[in-house]
C-alpha cells in the first residue's frame, strides 16, 4: 500500500447540521452533497461526511451509539501561533467553545482542540519543527542517522 491518505470518513448523527458545520463554521465548501453523502476536497484529500447508520452498515460492524472519547483526533497544522488564535476566534464567533484552548504544549507547540457537532475531536497546531510547505503540507524532517 502506498504511503498516503486518501479519504476520512466522519459518521454523522444530523447531515445538513454537519454540512452546515464544516461550510458555515469551518469555511469549507462541499464539492459534492449528493445521495446522502457530503464530500468536501481538502485539495486532494477527502472529508466524508456519512450519516452513522449508514456508516456502520457499510462497514459492517453495529451502530450502537458512541462516548465522548473515540481514541482518535484529526488535526490541522497552522503556520503559527498567531493563525491557531485567530482559527479559535473565530469558532467563539460562530458560538463553539474550545475543548481545549489553545496552549503553550510539552513538545514546544501550540495547540488547542474543538469538537464539531457529532464530537469529532479536531486539534489545531502550530509545530515549528514540521514547517509548512507553501501548499499546506507538513515538510515532515527526515531522519538524521
Amino acid at each position: 500500500m502506498e504511503p498516503r491518505l486518501t479519504l476520512v470518513t466522519l459518521g454523522v448523527e444530523d447531515l445538513d447540521r454537519a454540512i452546515a458545520f464544516y461550510r458555515d463554521v469551518i469555511g469549507w465548501s462541499p464539492a459534492s452533497t449528493d445521495g446522502g453523502v457530503a464530500f468536501f476536497d481538502l485539495d486532494g484529500t477527502i472529508l466524508a461526511l456519512w450519516p452513522h447508520g449508514d456508516l456502520a452498515a457499510d462497514s459492517g460492524l453495529p451502530y450502537d451509539g458512541l462516548g465522548r472519547y473515540h481514541g482518535f483526533a484529526l488535526a490541522h497544522n497552522a503556520r503559527s501561533r498567531d493563525e491557531v488564535d485567530a482559527i479559535f476566534a473565530g469558532l467563539r464567533d460562530h458560538g463553539i467553545d474550545a475543548a481545549k484552548p489553545p496552549i503553550e504544549t510539552d513538545w514546544g507547540g501550540y495547540s488547542g482542540y474543538f469538537t464539531d457537532p457529532d464530537g469529532h475531536h479536531w486539534e489545531v497546531a502550530h509545530n515549528p519543527f514540521w514547517p509548512l510547505r507553501e501548499d499546506g503540507r507538513i515538510a515532515f524532517p527526515t531522519a538524521q542517522a
